[in-house]
C-alpha cells in the first residue's frame, strides 16, 4: 500500500513537497516512482528511485528542479519540487514495483497511491 501526502498550491517559482510512504515488504529490487497526469495528457514519469542501488532517475522536464529524498527505515520517499512552473500543475501519483530497473512506463507498476494535487499559479 502506498500513501501520499503533501502537494497543494504554490506560485510559479515556489516550492512544494509530496511524500509517499510504503507499507509491506521492501527489498533491494524495489522501485518507487512519481508520475503525474492532467486531463489533457497521459500519465507521465517524473522521477524514480531504486531502494537497493540508490539509483535515481528524473524526467528531463524536472531535472535540476525536483529532488527525491528517501528514508529507508520509514520506507518513505519525498519529492521536493523547486522552481515550480504552471506546467507542473497535475495530479501526482506515487507508484511502486518490485523491479531493479526504474521503468518510466506506468504500465510497469502494479502498486499505486491515490494521487495528490499540485497546482502552480502563474
Amino acid at each position: 500500500q502506498l500513501v501520499e501526502s503533501g502537494g497543494g498550491f504554490a506560485q510559479a517559482g515556489g516550492s512544494l513537497r509530496v511524500s509517499c510512504a510504503a507499507s509491506g515488504p521492501t527489498f533491494s529490487a524495489f522501485t518507487m516512482a512519481w508520475f503525474r497526469q492532467t486531463p489533457e495528457k497521459e500519465r507521465e514519469f517524473v522521477a524514480g528511485v531504486n531502494w537497493g542501488t540508490g539509483k535515481i532517475d528524473y524526467a528531463d522536464s524536472v531535472l535540476g528542479r525536483f529532488t527525491i529524498y528517501t528514508d529507508n527505515a520509514k520506507k518513505k520517499a519525498d519529492l521536493t519540487m523547486n522552481s515550480l512552473k504552471p506546467e507542473d500543475t497535475a495530479l501526482y501519483y506515487c507508484a511502486a514495483e518490485y523491479s531493479i530497473v526504474i521503468n518510466t512506463s506506468p504500465a510497469q507498476y502494479n502498486y499505486w497511491g491515490r494521487g495528490t494535487q499540485v497546482t502552480v499559479s502563474s
